[in-house]
């Protein structure tokens, strides 16, 4: 019996880990599909999305615009600004992907040389992989090397001039992307993409990236370095920073503040008054970003019945890329006092607590927070 009930768990264990390991295919995309790793991951990370009926649709084809939009999430640059856009005469500013499509451009990813972008149509395979290949920094080949590398390849004489050399870069770092399903495989570089393809290109193109980026790439992905106030525990792990809770930062009050005129619930307002870093001066939180949250307790002081509390409770943070989100931690208004006054306060009482303009209180952090190094990107949970 005992043996039996063993079987059963050891059985249900096996069968919820398999469950498990299938959470983040798609019923379309089989285990054995040639690019159901690349469609895992990145979907798993949300650089490519599913349909809402739960499938990929791994033959479908993909716009120019997604593409671009996927790309930039593939590169981890979608929280990156671009001050001087690009203009087009057929997208503007209220286009759903026009940031991304900016960014693209800002990153040489794609070139601006014409008025049309053309964001609804289909990708084409040339384009997919030039894009690939522009986001790094490669060896330069002449067209008779790529001509050499490329020549198993059936098609090699009829591919368009201008995608000779990056398909010839491509090939050299093993990121061409053919189906294995053929005997004498095919550029087809003027083929729609198809979404299994463009994983495929998108999961080579991050791959190689993170190795040799292009420069403007480079210094984006490059963890961000200055001096500041030191959050002694703060830890990295790859570009990522966490602040543990518990760390106490400084935060500058803006709006005076008082037991004696403020009340619970009133909004304070603060702002960093240096850079908060890790111990290697990695930055976490940059100068100038604001605070934002409500006095949490706020009792006046009196004579002989109790010192003034003053205590902040902080929900807000706008970073210096204009990010809102939850960055919670209470502050406790003091003073420091020598020994004899803290004598008076503990016999008299009566302490009046204030914070003008520029003072700085001391809070405490109620929960990690996650901090993308490259970017100062906060990560919301």
């Amino acid at each position: 019996m005992k043996n039996q009930i063993k079987a059963l768990l050891i059985g249900c264990a096996m069968t919820f880990t398999a469950l498990q390991t299938q959470a983040f295919q798609f019923p379309d995309v089989p285990e054995n599909h040639w690019a159901a790793k690349q469609i895992d991951i990145l979907s798993d990370q949300g650089v490519i999305v599913g349909y809402p009926d739960g499938t990929f649709k791994p033959d479908d084809n993909v716009t120019r615009a997604e593409f671009a939009s996927m790309a930039i999430k593939a590169l981890g640059q979608e929280h990156t600004k671009v001050i001087q856009p690009v203009v087009f005469t057929d997208i503007d500013s209220g286009y759903w992907a026009y940031d991304a499509i900016q960014k693209a451009l800002y990153f040489d990813l794609i070139s601006s040389e014409k008025t049309l972008f053309r964001p609804d149509d289909n990708v084409s395979r040339e384009e997919a992989t030039t894009v690939a290949v522009n986001a790094l920094t490669t060896e330069q080949i002449s067209p008779a090397k790529a001509i050499e590398v490329l020549s198993k390849y059936s098609d090699i004489d009829s591919i368009p001039k201008e995608f000779l050399i990056p398909a010839g870069k491509s090939e050299i770092l093993n990121m061409i992307v053919v189906a294995p399903n053929s005997q004498k495989p095919a550029l087809e570089p003027l083929r729609p993409a198809t979404r299994a393809e463009v994983a495929a290109i998108l999961f080579n193109m991050r791959e190689q990236a993170k190795l040799n980026p292009n420069a403007k790439l480079a210094e984006a992905m490059r963890k961000k370095t200055g001096n500041g106030y030191v959050i002694e525990d703060a830890t990295i792990q790859g570009s990522v920073g966490t602040i543990p809770a518990g760390s106490v930062f400084p935060v500058k009050i803006t709006k005076y503040i008082s037991t004696q005129t403020s009340a619970a619930g009133d909004v304070y307002v603060g702002v960093a008054p240096q850079n908060y870093t890790t111990k290697d001066h990695y930055i976490l939180v940059y100068e100038g970003s604001n605070f934002k949250g409500q006095l949490l307790d706020v009792r006046s002081g009196k004579w002989f019945v109790r010192n003034g509390v003053l205590v902040l409770e902080n929900s807000l943070i706008t970073t210096y890329n204009d990010q809102v989100t939850n960055f919670k931690a209470t502050g406790e208004l003091s003073k420091d006092r020598n020994w004899f006054m803290r004598f008076v306060r503990a016999t008299l009482k009566g302490e009046k607590l204030e914070a003008a303009p520029t003072d700085v209180v001391y809070m405490r952090l109620l929960e990690p927070v996650k901090i993308d190094l490259t970017n100062g990107w906060i990560y919301e949970e």
